[in-house]
């Protein structure tokens, strides 16, 4: 029973977390169509990169008992593909100035992740040791993903919009953080249950910044669109008054 519980947290866990990974598609649309990466941060990306490159190392033989943490190896390497692919979307379509900040902060993480990976294999000779270094740094780079919407709900504050803050993106970070606590509760593995402490209450505050922001975006978005059928009425009243000869009206 217990097995069959633990088996179906992790499956839960997986849709969930794969759903997250996949729900920045709709955000990287905007920046392919407007040929622009506009307010939006690359950091979430990258940051995810390195968490996934680091939670499939954990899952995989080499540092985890066989294959103890298959699903971890499994919804993350689905996640290296997709975070790899906004990266380098958002690099393509970035400024001069945001490719440059692309690239100071991903190859250095890369680097990190190679250094992470070679020290524990060559330093430690056994599962124990290996996961709890790759598990610790692992537990503080969830911490930091987890962290770093704080700089878009700062912007959603500023600006009381939440346009740059999609709201799957935080109900999918929600629900993937309350499934992987779970699930390391029942495994009793703190490195995989421990991030969601932290993942969980930020996923909330985004959620309550949707309710509180987004019926003023909506309205923002109607009173732009009564502006513009105003002043296209306002032009047509003006070339039915000057006899359809295109002259323009005194805006005074």
């Amino acid at each position: 029973m217990a097995e069959t519980l633990r088996l179906g947290v992790a499956v839960m866990g997986n849709v969930a977390s794969m759903s997250l990974y996949a729900a920045p598609i709709t955000t990287f649309r905007r920046v392919v169509r407007n040929k622009s990466t506009e307010e939006f941060s690359c950091i979430p990306y990258i940051i995810g990169l390195l968490n996934c490159l680091i939670f499939t190392w954990y899952g995989l033989p080499v540092v985890s008992y066989k294959w103890e943490n298959f699903p971890l190896v499994t919804v993350n390497g689905v996640g290296i593909v997709l975070e790899l692919s906004y990266v380098f979307i958002y690099f393509w379509y970035a400024s001069s100035k945001g490719k440059a900040k692309v690239a100071m902060i991903a190859i250095p993480i890369l680097l990190v992740f190679c250094i992470i990976a070679t020290v524990s294999i060559f330093a430690f000779h056994n599962n124990e040791h290996r996961k709890l270094l790759v598990g610790s740094i692992g537990l503080f780079v969830s911490v930091v993903m987890y962290g770093s919407p704080l700089v878009v709900m700062k912007k959603v504050i500023q600006t009381k919009s939440v346009e740059f803050m999609p709201l799957p993106l935080s109900l999918c970070a929600f629900l993937a953080c309350s499934l992987w606590l779970t699930y390391g509760v029942l495994i009793h593995d703190i490195f995989v249950g421990g991030p969601s402490v932290i993942g969980i209450p930020l996923s909330i505050l985004q959620l309550a910044l949707h309710c509180k922001y987004r019926k003023r975006g909506v309205v923002k978005e109607s009173n732009k669109g009564d502006l513009e059928k105003g002043n296209l009425e306002k032009v047509e009243l003006c070339e039915l008054g000057n006899g359809g000869c295109g002259k323009e009206c005194d805006n005074s």
